[in-house]
């Protein structure tokens, strides 16, 4: 069994289930996995991955685990970790379709329920593609050295560091391998782990706030104009304060910074940079806060769009001074054994909000490559958004 705990997943699954559930109990949603990398998956491949679905059905939250939510994760409220323990994966949620070397993936059902069901698959698909094609990887001992030179290299930068890694990475005996490594090399910069089953058993920060699914639900719901406001508005309302880093590239920066006004500005702690130029991104924030009569060292951003040891000392460099910063590496900590990681996503594509029809979800990303969704209306949302 691969995926053997509940919590082998993303925080940020967690904390958007419980305003889900909370906001949102009636609605519903549709998925796609999308392979970007167009990568051939092998004979078989579609049989293997329903069998490790269908296990996921025996999962349940342990004593230990929900101990641990009630005392790390104090901005879920008890109603909601005590949903948790009695939920269990439906993989009848999920369908499966291989053609030749083509993979189809969909995921269909009530939002609060089908939410938990990506970052798993995902890391379910990038195992099981390494496993059965069996190339050949680094020495576990050229790994933990790897990694420890990372880690030496951040805490000399002096910078915050989390594991973003759990979507690609190469199997769940290396992530655990790497958090490892990083929790006895960089506890000088290792802040915390965006896997909440990894944080639990090496006692680090679970780090996470919300994932692009949340504002393109509420365009679906509210239209493209408003999405960004809502979105934002009802993360306050559920969260009060806490959890306060916004994504800001679900419908383009410039777009985000419109509905960024003094009050969101203010109460979020700061930003998360997900794709285009970094030092670009940066400046743009800079330059926001300080339109806003904000102090940038105030506020942070958080990096976390492919990143590596080189790119983080440019970015750390042209921040330092300027505005405060910390990192969500992902595929280069867990998947950095020599094989080249699969370069596949899984987004919502449809949303079914209370009393309205299935309406299509997409993502319009700083980098054009990354948008997802229908293009006639990618089309129709970029000319009400006014983006080129």
């Amino acid at each position: 069994m691969i995926i053997k705990s509940i919590l082998d997943n993303d925080l940020y699954k967690f904390t958007m289930q419980n305003a889900v559930v909370s906001l949102f109990p009636h609605a519903k949603v549709r998925y796609q996995f999308i392979n970007r990398g167009k990568t051939k998956f092998p004979d078989g491949f579609a049989e293997q991955l329903r069998k490790e679905i269908s296990k996921m059905a025996d999962l349940k939250l342990q004593n230990d685990e929900k101990k641990f939510l009630k005392e790390k994760c104090y901005f879920l409220p008890p109603t909601f970790v005590d949903f948790l323990s009695g939920y269990q994966f439906d993989p009848s949620e999920v369908g499966v379709i291989q053609s030749a070397t083509d993979l189809q993936l969909s995921i269909e059902g009530y939002w609060y329920r089908t939410i938990l069901w990506e970052v798993p698959l995902m890391a379910l698909i990038s195992e099981l593609y390494f496993k059965l094609t069996k190339q050949e990887i680094k020495s576990e001992n050229q790994i933990i050295e790897i990694v420890q030179k990372k880690a030496v290299k951040y805490n000399l930068l002096g910078i915050n560091v989390a594991d973003f890694g759990t979507r690609r990475r190469y199997s769940f005996e290396n992530h655990d391998r790497v958090v490892n490594s990083l929790k006895n090399y960089g506890s000088a910069s290792v802040n915390g782990t965006s896997n909440v089953f990894f944080a639990k058993k090496y006692d680090l920060i679970p780090i996470g706030t919300h994932a692009h699914e949340w504002f393109m639900f509420h365009a679906a719901k509210f239209g493209s104009k408003m999405a960004n406001k809502l979105s934002l508005e009802n993360w306050v309302r559920v969260y009060r304060g806490e959890l306060g880093i916004a994504l800001s590239d679900t419908y383009t920066t410039d777009v985000f910074f419109r509905s960024f006004d003094t009050k969101f500005a203010k109460l979020f702690d700061g930003v998360r940079h997900d794709s285009g130029d970094p030092i670009e991104f940066a400046n743009k924030s800079i330059a926001h806060y300080k339109k806003m009569r904000i102090n940038p060292l105030s506020k942070t951003i958080v990096f976390s769009d492919g990143l590596n040891p080189d790119l983080v000392d440019k970015i750390t460099k042209h921040c330092r001074g300027k505005i405060g910063m910390s990192f969500g590496i992902g595929t280069n900590f867990t998947n950095d054994v020599g094989v080249k990681p699969l370069n596949i996503v899984i987004k919502i594509t449809e949303a079914k909000p209370e009393g309205q029809m299935w309406i299509p979800t997409v993502k319009l990303s700083d980098v054009s490559g990354k948008h997802t969704g229908d293009k006639k209306t990618i089309e129709i949302i970029k000319k009400v958004l006014q983006i080129d």
